[in-house]
């Protein structure tokens, strides 16, 4: 093994000959020896081994293993010093494979090094970034499943920092290519990140880039299966999914395929939905969905019999009026709770399909049922009204932190809910019923419209721009769903229905 004194004197042979380095093959096979010697004599062979690297093709195997020994030595200072200068071994073929072992590298604990390998990555990816692209993908669909999900969190936050010029159209291609075939076995948070590093790319940012990663989105989501609300893994597939559909989702880009499997294989389910994540309300999850999608329907084949189903579960939560005994009393024991959260998204939803179908409540319905349905509309209109004012007289007066309180945060939010039904209701009563009101739903942030500016005439509901298996998600994991803000239902409805009625 060669001393400190060794390697120096080496070094300088090969330092001094220039242009004839090359011929010195002798002084860099003693530079390569000095990973077997003690602390000193790897630091200095860390450094000189890749410095004159790229003099002896023949020895390259040798030298990248020898750096790779490095890599992996026991002391940190080492593999710091190690890591830091294998760019420098990223040349023509041999750049895959720096690739594939600095991905390998980004299962280390230690902070300071994984940032170096992090920064040695995204160095060889600006030489050659098909090349750095292959051994990440390698590691990703082969490499153990710590490697896995640091590279592709890397590809996730790394990629939208590149220049255009790395990130070229073919490289593009390449990154969509190789995500197709990760998709096929991904759990539910890789399939989020990978829609997240997809939707990123400048070539998917088109309608048609777009509508590709909709139909992809489809395609994981299983929608040509029959669905089954039991199984937790299929209704999490479908709500992770979706959750990643909806920004993608426009005037051009249409929902129509979602929404029609929601009518007519959700719906029909909704209250025996088995939820995958503990305390999330599946019922009120799946509604808000719909009804964030419902804006972007194309023409639909089945319109109709979609619009039908909407209304026949809008109706479970609109109840009929309690009946009431001969001294005016009512002859339940219980007033019947009103849903507000999930009836603003039912509304809402059958609001914007029923625009596409304007006579469906006059032509399409017998008397008895547009009877009965308008009968309920006024007696939810009346609780409403009053809950509306119980509200507004709760908030009077509060600003700044008084509205800052979780109390009155639910306050504010329930108006919202309430005020949107009572727009869409309003449009209902015309006769003929209209469709013409627009709302904006009481979780997405409302659109500020400048001075000067004409408020757009259609809702946007598609909020901010961004696993596939017969019975469920593989790879042993799910993501955890957050459900989103502004649940408020039957624990918001406690107002006096009594004193509504006779009010009115």
């Amino acid at each position: 093994m060669p001393t400190v004194e060794e390697l120096y004197r080496n070094y300088g042979i090969l330092a001094d000959a220039t242009e004839q380095v090359g011929q010195h093959k002798d002084a860099y096979q003693v530079i390569l020896d000095g990973v077997k010697g003690g602390t000193k004599e790897k630091r200095l062979a860390a450094q000189f081994i890749p410095k004159f690297f790229k003099h002896f093709p023949e020895l390259a195997d040798s030298a990248i293993n020898a750096q790779l020994d490095l890599c992996e030595d026991e002391d940190v200072s080492i593999r710091r010093q190690a890591i830091k200068e294998l760019p420098q071994f990223a040349t023509g073929e041999n750049l895959p494979r720096v690739a594939d072992i600095l991905t390998q590298l980004l299962q280390t604990d230690d902070s300071a090094e994984f940032n170096l390998v992090n920064n040695a990555l995204l160095s060889i990816f600006k030489m050659d970034a098909k090349g750095t692209l292959g051994g990440l993908f390698s590691q990703i669909l082969q490499g153990e499943d710590i490697v896995r999900e640091r590279a592709i969190k890397f590809l996730s936050t790394k990629l939208k920092t590149l220049p255009d010029e790395v990130l070229t159209k073919e490289v593009e291609e390449l990154i969509l290519t190789e995500s197709k075939k990760v998709l096929e076995d991904v759990t539910g948070e890789e399939f989020v990140l990978f829609m997240k590093i997809l939707s990123g790319l400048k070539s998917l940012q088109t309608v048609s880039g777009r509508q590709q990663l909709v139909e992809l989105v489809a395609e994981q989501a299983d929608l040509e299966q029959t669905f089954n609300p039991s199984d937790p893994d299929c209704v999490d597939r479908l709500l992770q999914c979706t959750r990643q559909a909806v920004p993608l989702f426009s005037k051009n880009v249409h929902s129509t395929r979602f929404v029609t499997y929601f009518c007519e294989q959700v719906l029909p389910n909704l209250s025996t939905l088995t939820t995958p994540v503990e305390g999330l309300d599946i019922q009120l999850e799946v509604l808000k969905l719909l009804a964030e999608m419902s804006s972007f329907c194309g023409d639909m084949e089945k319109l109709e019999t979609n619009l039908r189903k909407l209304f026949d579960k809008l109706l479970e939560y609109m109840p009929l009026p309690p009946e009431e005994a001969e001294n005016g009393e009512n002859a339940g024991n219980e007033e019947p709770k009103l849903q507000f959260s999930y009836v603003e998204c039912l509304l809402y939803s059958f609001h914007q399909l029923g625009r596409k179908l304007p006579d469906f409540l006059t032509a399409k319905l017998n008397a008895e049922k547009l009877k009965d349905f308008k009968i309920r509309l006024q007696y939810f209109a009346r609780g409403l009204q009053v809950y509306i004012r119980q509200l507004r007289l709760a908030l009077q007066g509060k600003t700044g932190e008084a509205l800052k309180t979780e109390e009155n945060k639910i306050k504010v939010v329930a108006l919202k809910i309430t005020n949107n039904i009572n727009v869409l209701i309003k449009d209902l009563f015309h006769i003929p019923p209209s469709y013409k009101s627009t709302v904006t739903l009481s979780w997405k942030p409302v659109q500020k419209v400048e001075m000067g500016q004409k408020r757009a005439t259609e809702d946007t509901t598609s909020g901010s721009p961004p696993k596939k298996s017969p019975a469920g998600p593989k790879r042993d994991a799910r993501q955890i769903y957050n459900p989103p803000s502004g649940k408020y239902s039957s624990n918001l409805s406690n107002f006096n229905y009594e004193r509504s009625l006779q009010g009115k």
